[in-house]
Formats: structure tokens, C-alpha cells, sequence
């Protein structure tokens, strides 16, 4: 019955990010899109997902909205988040006009989320058409991502940088043994640069701006090996209210991202010494692995190795981490004891 059941059932993984979505099927990332939904105002109705979304983001009328369903990497509005995740499982074409086959999914979660946090996440999934849903704790997803085994008896310290959190989390024994979820990420550093463009520049610039300047020219220290050319930036002068173009540099990013790092690099240190001692030992030796989009800022790694006087290691490809875990505890579903149901 049970070889039946899995000729018609389709397994997918899914990282639910704040600001992008990766589902992988068959071993394959068949989705990677950024995680915002375009909404007509009148009739409610979804007119674009994903990329295309993202392309009418601070650009839309007063007929459509744009909305990204994800907060601090929980879901803050259901509805747009159970649209947009029925539209990218759309987008797989499983099945046909005829056949729809049954869906079991693995879904990626904040550590720090809590209970009625993590029954919005089931519920978006299983009206999206989830038969069977299994969470998974970022880190731990990310930790399996970078091909950690995390069922040995041995800690490791995995920082994922995302979109809307910073987890930090020791792992050992298949269990995570402290974490420090902060809610200060990629998006906290895009507010920074507007607020600093607004503040040193007068120039008033938009969330896909701050996020251009973020990847061309973002930094988390002024002295970095190889800096990036200046970056030229478009928006409305505050004084005018014309379009104009400044020129800014890593330096200036560099200052004014230098809170929000901060606080990482705090939490960071709040987890090393809640970590039990044999664990903290097997770190020092190991080093700090780190995931996510954020981990990619020029520099980030070098200030925190210099902070914690630990090596930090950058996992490849640092944005997709967290899905191909994600994937591989897809795949044994049956011998990871924790994954949530």
C-alpha cells in the first residue's frame, strides 16, 4: 500500500523565506522567487507571485497592491501567504488537469517561533494542498545544507543570516542545545541604508534600492580586501522633491549598517555562553559555520571571527543552504527524529 501511496504522492521541500522562497522536487531547486504577492485591490485576486511581484514592488496604482506575506520570517498576513505559496507549488506542474497528486512537505521554521506561529505555517501549507506537513528548524536545515552530520555526537555553531532573522544555534546529537533567534536581518540592513540615505544624502530612496546598494556596495567593516567600486543611487531629493543621483561608497555602508551588526555580534556571543562546555570545546575547534543571504556582506565573517577570536567558515552558495537541507531531510523523513509534524 505504501509503494502505492508514494506513486501518487509528491515530495517537496520548501524554505519560506522572508525574502525568497526556494522549493526543491526531485532533488532539483524548481523555484527560487522572491517571496511578495501582487494583489488587485477590487477583486482580491492574486495578479503575480514572485519575481514579477517584486518588479511591481513601490511601483504599483492604487488598484494593486504588492505584499509580502513574511515578517521577521513568520507569516504576518495568511491569506497572501497561502496564495503565494499555491502559486509557486503551481508553478512545479505536478499532475495534470485530471490528476492531482498528494503532497507531503517539509517546511523550513525560525527557532524562535512560537506555537501560534508555527500552526499559521500548517495551516497556509495544508490549504495550499499539503496532505502531510514536517517543520524544520532553520539551522538545523542549514546545518544539513552544508553537509554537516548533525547526529553525531559533536557540537557546531551554525549562524543563517536570512531575511527577516539571525539564527544562531548549536547543534549536537540531531538536537539543537541553545539557540538565539534575533529579528534583525537583511531587512534591517536595507532600512538602514534608507535611513541613512535620508538622514547624509537628503535623497529619498525605496526598499529594491536599498537592496541594490546592500549587494553592490554593502560591507560590514571599512577595511575589506578587494572594496567595490562606488555605486551611483537614483531617488527624489528631500529638499527639492526632484530625482537626483548621489555616489556612495562601502565606507559609508559600512558605518551605517554597524548597529544592526552590532546586535548580531552580540547574540552571538549571548550563545557561546549559554553553550555547555564539552559543546563549546568542539567549537573552538571547528569554528563557526554561517548560511544565509546576510552571511554574503563583504567583511560580515571577518568581523565576527575578529569578535569571537573563532575561525568562520561561509558555507557555498549560502543563499540556497537552508533549501538543500531542507531537501536532504526530505528525503529521510523516517530516520531524522526531529522533524516536527
Amino acid at each position: 500500500m505504501a509503494g502505492l501511496f508514494d506513486m501518487f504522492s509528491v515530495d517537496i521541500a520548501i524554505d519560506l523565506g522572508t525574502a525568497n522562497t526556494i522549493i526543491i522536487c526531485n532533488d532539483k531547486v524548481v523555484v527560487d522567487e522572491p517571496s511578495i504577492v501582487a494583489i488587485d485591490r477590487a477583486t482580491n485576486k492574486v495578479i503575480a507571485v514572485g519575481r514579477q511581484a517584486q518588479m511591481m514592488h513601490g511601483k504599483t496604482h492604487e488598484n494593486i497592491k504588492t505584499i509580502r506575506p513574511l515578517k521577521d520570517g513568520v507569516i504576518a498576513d495568511f491569506q497572501a501567504a497561502e496564495e503565494m505559496i499555491k502559486q509557486m507549488i503551481k508553478m512545479i506542474n505536478l499532475g495534470n488537469r485530471f490528476f492531482k497528486p498528494s503532497i507531503r512537505m517539509v517546511i523550513c521554521i525560525p527557532s524562535g517561533i512560537t506555537e501560534v506561529e508555527k500552526r499559521a505555517v500548517r495551516d497556509s501549507a495544508e490549504h495550499a494542498g499539503a496532505k502531510e506537513v514536517y517543520m524544520i528548524h532553520e539551522p538545523m536545515a542549514a546545518a544539513i545544507g552544508m553537509g554537516i552530520d548533525v547526529e553525531e555526537p559533536e557540537g557546531n555553531m551554525i549562524i543563517d543570516i536570512g531575511g527577516g532573522t539571525s539564527e544562531i544555534a548549536v547543534i549536537a546529537l540531531g538536537g539543537i542545545v541553545c539557540d538565539k533567534s534575533i529579528r534583525i536581518a537583511g531587512d534591517d540592513f536595507n532600512s538602514n541604508i534608507e535611513e541613512f540615505m535620508r538622514r547624509q544624502h537628503n535623497i529619498l530612496i525605496g526598499e529594491r534600492t536599498a537592496e541594490r546598494i546592500k549587494i553592490e556596495v554593502g560591507a560590514a567593516m571599512s577595511e575589506i580586501e578587494n572594496p567595490p567600486e562606488d555605486f551611483p543611487v537614483q531617488g527624489r531629493d528631500l529638499m527639492s522633491g526632484i530625482p537626483k543621483e548621489v555616489t556612495v561608497n562601502h565606507v559609508e555602508i559600512a558605518h551605517c549598517l554597524d548597529k544592526s551588526i552590532s546586535k548580531i555580534e552580540e547574540a552571538i556571543l549571548n550563545a557561546l555562553e549559554m553553550t555547555p562546555p564539552e559543546l563549546a570545546a568542539d567549537i573552538y575547534k571547528k569554528g563557526i559555520y554561517m548560511a544565509g543571504g546576510g552571511s554574503l556582506l563583504r567583511g560580515l565573517d571577518k568581523r565576527i571571527s575578529m569578535k569571537t577570536k573563532l575561525k568562520v567558515h561561509v558555507c557555498e552558495d549560502p543563499l540556497r543552504a537552508v533549501a538543500r537541507g531542507t531537501g536532504i531531510a526530505l528525503k529521510n523523513i523516517h530516520k531524522f527524529t526531529f522533524l516536527e509534524r
